[in-house]
């Protein structure tokens, strides 16, 4: 495993706002660049480590705290790319009242593994609600909120949100669609591409899905 401990934060998006990423409202974090590069990925313009917008740990902080959220979703890209910087940053949101949720692609167990470094634990010891695991296109799960695939997995890494743990099945998954004053569409929570490409009919090319590696 590799990690990239360079600061500032390469950031590819942020929502300030949204009620799809996670338990309540979020402030949700794109991270730009991705090691693992799932087939069908969503989000294969996240892939590449050039590009983003550089920020720092302390700046999204301060951001993630004003926006009246009650806490993160660090997403991507891939967040354990950049693990030292998303470590900071959660601390110091975490240090202010907000939680924090992780998506990874890689599993719990490797990044708690002997070839792990330092920066896994310290970005691990911030996250109060994890998902683990690579996106699976032959695995889609339609049946948990906020996952793509059924192998991926929720750890419950503090008693933040264990109130949840049973209640997943039930919750349902939902789309936030904003349109900008210039037209521009962005759409962002989970939906498979059958069901993008209905509520866009008409408005937009086809969604597909990425594959280029």
């Amino acid at each position: 495993m590799t990690t990239d401990s360079a600061l500032p934060l390469r950031i590819a998006a942020i929502s300030p706002l949204t009620e799809v990423e996670g338990p309540g409202k979020r402030f949700a974090v794109w991270a730009q660049g991705c090691s693992i590069r799932c087939d069908g990925c969503f989000n294969p313009h996240l892939w590449g480590a050039a590009g983003g917008r550089p920020t720092g740990p302390d700046e999204l902080a301060q951001q993630a705290l004003a926006s009246g959220a009650e806490g993160v979703t660090l997403l991507g890209g891939e967040p354990f790319d950049q693990a030292d910087g998303f470590a900071t940053f959660a601390r110091t949101v975490r240090d202010g009242g907000l939680s924090v949720m992780t998506f990874t692609g890689h599993y719990l167990e490797d990044l708690r593994g002997p070839d792990a470094p330092p920066s896994f634990a310290a970005l691990l010891a911030a996250t109060d609600l994890l998902v683990d695991g690579p996106y699976l296109a032959d695995q889609l799960d339609h049946a948990r909120p906020w996952v793509g695939s059924r192998n991926q997995r929720f750890h419950f890494l503090t008693d933040r949100y264990l109130h949840l743990r049973s209640r997943l099945p039930g919750l349902a998954d939902r789309l936030e669609v904003r349109v900008s004053p210039t037209g521009e569409v962005s759409i962002n929570g989970w939906a498979d591409v059958a069901a993008l490409d209905e509520l866009l009919q008409d408005s937009t090319p086809a969604v597909g899905r990425g594959s280029v590696r």
